[in-house]
């Protein structure tokens, strides 16, 4: 890359006379931000909105850019910007949202909780919830599936059953009905010029508060009956293996310096987990599918892999250690997150003036890095919408900067999950390899788009045909 001085402007993307890029950054940002790079470069200025009421808004796409806003120089970017604001006041101020003491807090409590050791606990469950879907899809052999709707269910019913535990069930129709929905209105209000207040009784405030007032009542009863418990687990509040739910792990957890979270903490946090622990499994897991049916050759590898390390159809369930042994299955499941991560991108707020990647961004403006672009930038990645699992052997991703692959985003404020999404996500795919081929029904590409999360905006269609089993 060129190397510029500390006062260059970046430059500004062309829009219209009348809303700038408010057009391409609502109907397809995905497409708008790769153009941006394409024509302008690696740090960029998008002006949005009507005169009167525009705004600024910096991305940065390359590697060492996002590693300077996210980790260097994380304390100058927070997240302070509107889309936090506003998953703020849907969903709480938990890990995601929160800042400052609060969130060193909140990290101190709950890191415990995400221990390797711990959370490869969890493979039981995993494979459980696996092995259900695939005996599912038995009773429509040669049938085609919908990956993301089929995914999402699935990556919520584990999420579910790891914080909810035998409240699993009861809790996902609610989950499902509810959260996208605040998602949607969060990111609407994000991202309007002006917009009412909250309290206004405007049709969709009422409906964005009857869902939450319907999810907060879910989440407070589950919590309040392990409060009731605190102390020594129940029956109810282990799976069969003996593993306590991470409800009742929140709910125990304190120390000396943080004591321990108050209901509403608690609350703030099982939203949070539910909203980032199913959103980045379900993306992984359908698009990693999806790429495996494109492609049978390297479907194929990969069956080849499973089988030799569980026993082809029939044969056994995946444990926690098996996710060594499966480094080609690994190595489809980081490739999929490249081409297509959970989170597109990620916003940021600048609270001094700064200078990344040679461009100077000025106090109080809104930043954002981009995985879906990094991930996709023709200095780190060759031909890069190719479909290659090779890229990820060690040797790859050695040679390659830090954050030119950063799903899970990265720095202080990295995903606290990101094992865990990795062990539902391999131990998942291996189950479904080991009962299933999949095959490709439609040629072109799929359309997305960039809410909270990654959006498929049409089916992500295959047909499945059980393999024989012994």
């Amino acid at each position: 890359m060129a190397t510029v001085t500390a006062s260059v402007q970046a430059p500004i993307v062309a829009g219209t006379p009348l809303f700038g890029s408010m057009s391409e950054l609502l109907n397809d940002p995905l497409a708008a931000y790769l153009r941006a790079r394409s024509r302008y470069g690696d740090v960029v200025r998008f002006r949005a909105g009507p005169p009167g009421l525009r705004r600024d808004l910096y991305a940065v796409f390359s590697a060492e850019g996002a590693q300077q806003v996210l980790a260097t120089r994380a304390a100058d970017f927070r997240k302070d910007n509107v889309f936090y604001e506003e998953l703020r006041e849907s969903i709480g101020n938990g890990l995601l949202t929160s800042q400052d003491d609060a969130y060193l807090r909140q990290r101190r409590l709950i890191q415990p909780l995400f221990t390797r050791r711990r959370v490869d606990g969890y493979a039981h469950q995993v494979a459980d919830e696996a092995a259900a879907v695939a005996e599912a899809w038995r009773e429509a052999p040669g049938e085609t599936l919908e990956l993301a709707g089929e995914m999402r269910r699935f990556a919520l019913r584990m999420v579910g059953r790891i914080l909810f535990g035998t409240d699993g069930e009861k809790a996902l129709e609610v989950i499902e009905r509810t959260m996208p929905l605040l998602q949607e209105y969060s990111l609407k209000r994000g991202m309007a010029p002006v917009k009412s207040p909250r309290t206004w009784p405007t049709p969709a405030n009422r409906r964005a508060g009857r869902h939450q007032a319907e999810l907060f009542a879910l989440c407070d009863t589950i919590i309040e009956s392990r409060r009731g418990g605190r102390g020594d687990a129940s029956q109810d509040d282990t799976g069969d293996d003996g593993s306590e739910d991470l409800v009742t792990l929140l709910v125990r957890a304190e120390n000396a310096e943080d004591g321990s979270l108050d209901a509403a903490e608690l609350r703030e946090q099982v939203l949070i987990f539910l909203l980032a622990g199913h959103e980045t499994t379900a993306t992984a897991l359908a698009f990693a599918l999806h790429l495996l049916a494109r492609h049978p050759e390297q479907q194929k590898r990969v069956r080849d892999e499973v089988d030799r390390v569980l026993g082809g159809p029939g044969g056994r369930a995946p444990t926690a250690a098996d996710m060594a042994e499966l480094p080609y299955l690994t190595m489809v499941l980081k490739e999929a997150m490249r081409l297509y991560p959970s989170a597109p991108v990620i916003g940021r707020r600048a609270v001094v003036d700064a200078v990344i990647d040679g461009v100077r961004i000025p106090a109080g403006a809104d930043v954002l890095v981009s995985p879906w672009v990094t991930q996709r930038h023709p200095e780190y990645w060759p031909d890069p919408e190719r479909f290659d699992p090779e890229r990820f052997t060690p040797e790859a991703e050695a040679g390659r900067p830090r954050y030119a692959w950063f799903p899970f985003g990265g720095g202080p404020r990295a995903c606290i999950g990101q094992h865990l999404s990795m062990l539902e996500s391999v131990l998942g795919l291996a189950v479904l390899l080991q009962a299933y081929e999949f095959e490709a029904t439609d040629t072109g590409e799929v359309p997305l788009g960039a809410g909270v999360t990654l959006i498929a905006k049409a089916p992500v269609r295959c047909r499945i045909t059980p393999r024989s089993r012994p």
